[in-house]
């Protein structure tokens, strides 16, 4: 099994202590680069004996963010596979992360065993994404649904599943009665449906 040579940027000391002790342990994995910035990873990459092949980045670090660093070190090792390690898991910061180079994106709330099984996906060629991460991403590429109803046909609705009478939703709505009932009659024209019990079953069963 080849050696990997692993960095760290992470400011949390309980966080960078944890990370340096456990890859201690492994028998393929030495960590040859700790820093708590992106500028201090600098001053210390050129004394480095051994060029790291892959870098565990935090994004929320002093001075520097590591989004904003991210290019700057790829720029200047580009052979370097860079695993975001983070507690952010918006989907901008992911897909800054990515589209300035980052292999991988990883939410520090995964234990040590599965940030280790990423680091060996790595290694290997591979990228790999935290499953809450993954599934953000799937989500975001999802098609988007298209309601067959409009906005306050959809506040009827609920009103009505909820129980509220025609009057209770016109109060809440701030329109009339009338108005109410208009819309009642295009839902089920719309929906091909006839009676509130449809209307109900349809709403349960996500058909909107």
């Amino acid at each position: 099994m080849h050696s990997i040579y692993l960095a760290i940027i992470e400011d949390d000391l309980v966080v960078q202590e944890s990370l340096v002790e456990f890859f201690g342990l492994q028998s393929n994995i030495e960590t040859v680069l700790v820093a708590n910035s992106v500028e201090r990873f600098f001053e210390m990459i050129d004394d480095c004996e051994k060029t790291p092949s892959i870098l565990l980045l935090d994004i929320n670090l002093p001075g520097i963010s590591g989004l904003e660093g991210l290019p700057l070190i790829k720029n200047k090792l580009p052979a370097l596979d860079v695993m975001m390690l983070t507690t952010f898991d918006e989907t901008d910061k992911i897909f800054k992360a990515l589209s300035c180079g980052a292999c991988s994106y990883m939410s520090k709330r995964i234990s040590l065993q599965k940030i280790l099984e990423a680091v060996t996906i790595v290694s290997q060629g591979g990228s790999y994404m935290s499953p809450a991460i993954a599934r953000k991403i799937a989500n975001y590429y999802a098609p988007k649904k298209k309601h067959l109803l409009t906005d306050r046909q959809m506040e009827i609705v609920e009103g009505i599943v909820s129980g509220k009478s025609y009057k209770m939703i016109a109060v809440d709505l701030f329109v009339s009665i009338d108005t109410v009932r208009s819309h009642i009659k295009n839902i089920y024209k719309t929906l091909e449906i006839n009676c509130k019990a449809e209307l109900i079953r349809k709403s349960f069963n996500n058909e909107l």
